[in-house]
């Protein structure tokens, strides 16, 4: 970004720091099974901040973990054993030494949202590289694979002026482009990108930041087609 436009990111960003009205993690369980066909169950584990947490919604089963937990069991005919590990504004850091331990052993897939607390507290590329690396060698571990997905779009949230948008985008694209060198070091990683294209019109929930139910069923449907499981979609 050109210098120029930085004061406009300051006050943008004091700005939104004192209106925006984050919403709070859904009531309900963080964990669960989605029954299918087949006698052998799928252990998912979902990993990270906030929308890993599910802010945004009101019960967890309408949140991201359950909603690819469905997704994969009508892919795959397999029940989905799920599990949600999230914290609000968790950086890396946070989720590799304090949630990454809470994790279930003997996973199939555990699916890691993260990154979007590191660039809003300013974390550089080289810590977001060192926790990350931290992260997978810990998961790596503790699951068959991990799949690790992308940063969010952030000039698409409403709730964002689009000069600070924009900066926090070219921040999120640096850390995005470390996290697919790190996956391509670690066995049975992958790296998703966030959907292409806008987001349908209800995506977001009432705090214009995280995503509402139809937000996080359609995310959970776009992760559950591009994980690859080999199965027709629903």
């Amino acid at each position: 970004m050109n210098p120029v436009w930085l004061p406009v990111v300051v006050v943008q960003g004091a700005w939104l720091r004192s209106t925006l009205r984050l919403a709070s993690a859904p009531g309900g369980g963080v964990s669960g099974t989605v029954p299918g066909p087949e006698a052998e169950p799928l252990r998912l584990a979902v990993l990270g901040d906030s929308t890993a947490a599910g802010c945004g919604v009101t019960d967890g089963e309408e949140a991201f973990a359950a909603s690819l937990a469905r997704e994969l069991a009508a892919r795959t005919r397999r029940p989905v054993d799920w599990q949600a590990v999230g914290q609000f504004g968790a950086t890396s850091r946070r989720i590799r030494f304090q949630l990454v331990p809470r994790l279930n052993k003997n996973l199939d897939l555990v699916v890691l949202l993260a990154g979007a607390n590191d660039v809003l507290a300013g974390r550089g590329p080289d810590l977001w590289r060192e926790d990350l690396t931290g992260i997978l060698a810990g998961l790596t571990r503790r699951a068959h694979r991990v799949a690790v997905v992308g940063l969010p779009p952030f000039t698409l949230f409403p709730a964002i002026p689009a000069t600070l948008a924009r900066y926090l985008g070219e921040r999120a694209a640096a850390l995005d482009a470390v996290t697919r060198e790190v996956c391509c070091d670690h066995p049975r990683t992958s790296f998703i990108d966030q959907p292409a294209g806008t987001p349908p019109p209800d995506f977001f929930s009432i705090d214009r930041f995280h995503p509402s139910t139809h937000g996080y069923r359609f995310w959970a449907r776009d992760v559950a087609d591009r994980l690859c499981l080999g199965q027709p979609a629903p």
